[in-house]
């Protein structure tokens, strides 16, 4: 009998549904071995080694797995395809061997990689075994030291200079940063005012009836429309309201829209959060259902390259349930445009297409039963549209010219107002992913130099507006875009400076905290060049670098590490402590009579202390009010909770005797909100 490691139990079971009783399965239930939780764990000499000891929670395991290894001819490591799962591979082995004193050596460990859980990937993987890859595990190496070295050095000198019990992370900070600037830029945004012009104009009996459309002015005379106060706009409506109208040109266009790109990482999190207003942390976790049971392809990726098996599939499928007007001549092809590493092979897509419908989704993990259904036909949809005939649309262009003809009239300028409209004639890809947005309205045929009536003149004052706040989608679109993080970082990055609030989550925008604020001041004035964007992204690529064996982890340590040390001891001495800006209640201490009430943000929220704190110790429970009755029990007030892991939700202030509970602002609403299978889980979590 031969072993089979993997790292879930899910995964465990899925193997075990196709492969034969030749295969025992034994799960590692994750990491096995990992630094120190309380020293760092690393040699600071010129080779900073890692001191991986053996996780303490996983020794049960780790004895199960070495006795299922002695009775076994060949032992292959099938943890998943990428850094994290190669160091898992590489550190079974460690403990297999036990410092060469087992019998299990390398020529009977087997290392195996299969990005989909199917039979076939499975057994083509067993065909096909290579050694640990120690470029990749080498690469997680240097991620694991990097980051330790930042977080342990920094955490010191935050307790010293802001605040006792912060932390800092290289990739997180850089997430804060960019939050925390978006914040500045909207505070110094100054608004502007502009107006927007509009005639609703209708045909001359035009085959019989009359057909109304609207026009918006685009230029006065020769030059681009922009009316900037209430008086232009006033004198431009009273030359419109007295001006005769015809059609100065009418043009026609056909507009191809290409279907997406397959999901990787980070699209999929940006759709999750966009269409279903998921975390990237719950994005990510449903997906990881998907996989395992053997549903979809693995879910961490950066790449869009998809197997010539899945396109011959898809494309059989689209010409049976489609029809041939569907199907392109040649296959579709994505080119990938993030740097891609060793681990990223394919795009996340199903691994049947002919799994069609979301009801066929059955899961052994019944936690996620629903969301799975709902993830998986976004997932199955994208993947076919890639492969389905281009949308097409007819496209007209209305230009209308507004003058006077009248001789007794002060001269005006002729104004140019503007109408386009597109009318869908092939759906192509739109048929198994429809608009969700209104298309641009038809117009009616009109022939140039007609005459037009008008009906009426609207004009409309507008104000421009701010930078929007960061969402879950917009902000890992842009650490993508700036080339930091990973596809297996995006959603720590994001749960973890919540986790620390440093950032809090407003109706999907992230807002900095006080502290988020302090910590982000002190460590870009004092540290500018460790979290400055580029220089991430450069760490990044150096990651990548050293998993394509192109560079040694070492020598990088080294370049990044002995300036930052230096720069460590120099802040320490002549940096200035940073004070967190606090809410003020206007009430005096009732302990010291001397300070004031301000809010604070503690580890587990908000709470009230004296401002001489800690002078004085003055310390109190803070109630966050959104000024609302309870919806469900009319008595009680809702009130802002936070859950263990830090994510702020709304709650009824009699809790235990009412239960309310939701994700969502029910003032913002209007009304109570319906309870979903998500704010069911609410108080599960507090």
């Amino acid at each position: 009998m031969d072993l089979i490691i993997v790292e879930s139990p899910t995964k465990a079971r899925t193997l075990s549904r196709f492969l034969g009783r030749e295969y025992a399965i034994e799960a590692t239930m994750g990491h096995i071995k990992d630094l120190p939780k309380s020293q760092l764990g690393i040699d600071l000499g010129d080779d900073f080694k890692p001191d991986y000891q053996v996780v303490a929670k996983r020794q049960e395991t780790i004895n199960k797995i070495k006795s299922a290894a002695k009775k076994s001819k060949l032992v292959y490591l099938a943890t998943d395809p990428d850094r994290e799962g190669e160091a898992i591979a590489e550190h079974v082995y460690e403990v297999l061997s036990d410092n060469g004193k087992s019998s299990i050596t390398r020529e009977n460990l087997k290392r195996i990689v299969f990005h989909e859980i199917t039979k076939g990937a499975v057994e083509e993987a067993i065909k096909n075994p290579r050694k640990v890859d120690k470029n990749l595990v080498e690469a997680q190496v240097a991620r694991r030291v990097l980051d330790r070295l930042v977080g342990y050095k920094l955490s010191p000198l935050l307790w010293k200079k802001v605040r006792r019990g912060l932390s800092a992370g290289r990739v997180q900070s850089v997430a804060v940063r960019l939050i925390v600037e978006k914040e500045k830029e909207i505070l110094s945004f100054k608004a502007v005012e502009y107006w927007e012009i509009f005639c609703n104009v209708k045909t001359q009996q035009l085959k019989g009836k009359n057909e109304e459309f609207s026009v918006q002015l685009a230029k006065i005379g020769e030059k681009k429309a922009e009316v900037k106060d209430a008086k232009t706009a006033k004198e431009i409506v009273s030359d419109l309201e007295k001006s005769d109208y015809k059609v100065y040109n009418v043009t026609y266009r056909e507009v191809i829209k290409r279907p997406y790109p397959p999901f990787t990482t980070s699209t999929l999190a940006q759709a999750g959060a966009r269409i279903f207003g998921w975390s990237a942390k719950k994005t990510m976790s449903v997906a990881q259902a998907l996989y395992e049971e053997g549903l979809i392809t693995y879910h961490r990726t950066d790449s869009l390259n998809i197997s010539a098996v899945a396109l011959n599939a898809a494309r059989e499928f689209i010409n049976k349930e489609f029809g041939p007007s569907y199907l392109p001549e040649k296959v579709r092809e994505y080119k990938t445009q993030s740097k891609v590493a060793q681990e990223a092979h394919e795009a996340i897509r199903p691994t049947d297409v002919w799994v069609r419908h979301e009801d066929k989704v059955n899961l052994g993990n019944k936690k996620f039963i629903s969301d799975a259904k709902t993830l998986y036909k976004l997932i199955w949809n994208r993947f076919i549209a890639t492969q389905m005939k281009d949308s097409i649309y007819d496209e007209t262009r209305i230009d209308v010219i507004a003058s006077r003809t009248k001789s007794n009239e002060r001269k005006m300028n002729n104004y140019l107002l503007r109408a386009t409209g597109q009318v869908m004639k092939f759906d192509g890809w739109r048929k198994v992913i429809p608009a969700t947005y209104e298309e641009a309205p038809q117009l009616p045929k009109v022939e140039k130099d007609a005459a037009l009536d008008l009906v009426k003149v609207n004009s409309e004052q507008k104000f421009t507006q701010p930078p929007a706040r960061f969402n879950e989608a917009s902000l890992i679109k842009t650490l993508e875009k700036l080339g930091i993080g990973r596809p297996s970082t995006y959603a720590p990055i994001i749960s973890t400076i919540q986790v620390r609030q440093y950032v809090e989550k407003e109706e999907g925008k992230f807002f900095p905290t006080p502290v988020g604020m302090a910590v982000n001041d002190f460590l870009i004035g004092n540290f500018p060049d460790v979290f400055e964007y580029s220089f991430t992204a450069g760490m990044e690529d150096d990651l990548d670098k050293i998993a394509n064996g192109e560079r040694e982890w070492q020598e990088m340590m080294k370049k990044f590490y002995r300036p930052f040390e230096k720069k460590i001891k120099t802040v320490d001495k002549k940096s200035k402590r940073v004070e967190i800006e606090t809410e003020k209640l206007g009430k005096n201490c009732p302990k010291c009579k001397k300070g004031e009430l301000v809010i604070r943000i503690g580890r587990f929220g908000k709470f009230v202390s004296c401002s001489r704190f800690p002078d004085c110790d003055y310390k109190e429970k803070y109630l966050e009010k959104i000024n609302m009755k309870c919806p469900t029990c009319k008595k009680g007030e809702i009130i802002v909770k936070t859950t263990r892991t830090g994510r702020k939700f709304y709650g009824c202030s009699r809790y235990p005797e009412c239960d309310f509970a939701s994700w969502q602002n029910p003032k913002l609403t209007g009304k109570k909100p319906e309870k979903s299978e998500t704010d069911k889980t609410v108080l599960e979590k507090v």
